[in-house]
């Protein structure tokens, strides 16, 4: 689920004057409270001066479409069209997208690309520049998620067996076993 964060900050700009920033952000997160800590975390790293979270709302994009190409952020507002079979009527249903681009026609453009595929009609019945900043997805490309196991002591995987240990076989009985005498300890 998408959140969107409002983060206020204060910078000196050019002219040695204080300028007071009120901006939002999108970050990835489960929960309300995971993306006030995640925006803790990401900003921190890029505002050293001191920031305030003052607002976090959920964001109502079902699709977020970033390009390499594109520097802002376009909400489009994309109308889905499906056909009821039983009363024979066409029905309409609106959805959002956030879509990078350089430009409205960029967006556009962009956006048609992206839904090429898509089996339904549908119409684009508007686009407008989002003030988001910036996306923080959970994970970026490819990359897993590490999963730290909780409790290391008897986690068993083939590299915490040192060379000489390889030739031994280690049953799944023996782990058992070991494990039962650690919780009964």
């Amino acid at each position: 689920m998408w959140y969107e964060v409002k983060v206020k900050y204060s910078k000196i700009d050019d002219n040695e004057k204080i300028k007071t920033f009120n901006q939002p952000y999108l970050f990835d997160a489960l929960t309300f409270t995971e993306a006030e800590a995640r925006a803790t975390e990401e900003m921190g790293k890029y505002l050293s001066e001191g920031f305030k979270i003052t607002n976090i709302k959920v964001a109502n994009f079902s699709e977020i479409f970033p390009s390499e190409h594109g520097d802002r952020w376009f909400k489009c507002k994309v109308s889905l069209v499906t056909l009821d079979e039983d009363k024979g009527l066409e029905r309409r249903t609106n959805t959002y997208v956030l879509v990078q681009a350089n430009d409205v026609k960029d967006a556009y453009e962009y956006l048609l690309e992206q839904f090429a595929d898509t089996v339904s009609d549908f119409s684009i019945p508007s686009i407008t520049e989002s003030p988001i900043i910036d996306i923080f997805p959970f994970f970026d490309g490819d990359e897993a998620p590490l999963e730290e196991p909780v409790n290391t002591e008897n986690v068993y995987t083939e590299a915490s067996f040192s060379e000489e240990e390889e030739s031994e076989e280690v049953t799944e009985d023996e782990i058992v076993d070991e494990t039962e005498e650690v919780l009964e300890d």
